[in-house]
């Protein structure tokens, strides 16, 4: 068994994704899924501590995230994601013993393909986003609205011309704990956003959320399945200085947050973990996330 980091490519659900991997090839499925502005290496730490209990640990670049193609539908939306998760699961010889853990539009993702085909699945993971329905007050908070300036501005015309390296650096700064070291990991967050079509994908992500004519209908049934509870249990961890969706309004009352959460979930607070909480928090979040799979 070698916990060596590898990468790969696959086509799934007509889409060719390239993917870093650990692991021993007939090992069950962990899919792990980025966020925005993330790449595949952000599960680095976790992917090998995946891969030494006997996982076949698979990190894939988000669709629009090179390596990972452009869709050809021009489709962002959580539905897209969540389907492209199943499409993987089925693609990568995935079956019910599988786990999916998914971080920031990974989580939208995760909620998705675990509502939409629980059978895949046994557990899932999200970090850093809960459910839909815990963040239906979010916004009504003055301060929140403030650190979601950049969604309202991924609306305009500007989104592009906008999203360089600083941008991008900015606000990987104001997300993290003070001092965190981001410069590597925002360059690898530039060879994803390499070429101005995955610039485009990657704003497009925000411009689905907001804007209903860009919701393909080939997408509805994985559309739907984002927003409801679904079966699977479901372990929430979310960093107590995350500076994008900040502790004091998603965690105030963890019990809301596990209202909407399948029986059986948990919800935690890692101490010292900003958005990133897997990269600021390494050793405690791979505890959480490898004691919460084997229970």
């Amino acid at each position: 068994m070698s916990d060596a980091i590898t990468t790969g490519s696959v086509e799934a659900g007509g889409l060719e994704f390239g993917y870093l991997a650990a692991g021993p090839g007939d090992g069950p499925l962990a899919l792990c899924l980025h966020g925005f502005p993330d790449s595949a290496h952000t599960w680095r730490h976790l992917l090998p501590e995946l891969a030494g209990a006997g996982y076949r640990a698979v990190a894939p670049f988000m669709r629009g995230y090179a390596p990972t193609r452009v869709p050809e539908d021009g489709a962002f939306q959580t539905g897209a994601l969540a389907a492209d998760a199943v499409a993987l699961h089925e693609a990568l010889g995935g079956d019910g013993n599988a786990v999916i853990i998914g971080h920031d539009w990974g989580a939208f993702a995760t909620y998705g393909a675990a509502a939409h085909s629980p059978g895949r699945w046994r557990k899932a993971v999200t970090l850093a986003v809960p459910p839909l329905g815990a963040m239906m007050n979010a916004f009504s908070s003055y301060e929140q609205l403030k650190r979601s300036f950049y969604i309202f501005l991924f609306q305009t015309p500007l989104a592009e011309a906008v999203l360089d390296r600083a941008f991008v650096e900015g606000l990987w700064r104001d997300w993290s704990p003070p001092g965190a070291e981001v410069a590597g990991d925002v360059d690898r967050v530039m060879e994803c956003l390499a070429t101005p079509a995955n610039v485009a994908a990657a704003v497009g992500y925000y411009r689905a959320m907001l804007d209903p004519s860009r919701l393909l209908d080939r997408y509805a049934a994985e559309q739907r399945s984002a927003s409801r509870t679904g079966e699977r249990p479901v372990l929430y961890l979310h960093g107590a200085a995350d500076g994008c969706l900040g502790a004091d309004v998603v965690m105030s009352d963890p019990a809301a947050v596990l209202a909407q959460l399948p029986p059986g979930s948990r919800a935690e607070v890692v101490e010292g973990g900003g958005h990133f909480l897997q990269l600021d928090r390494p050793a405690e979040v791979n505890r959480l996330i490898l004691d919460w799979l084997a229970a």
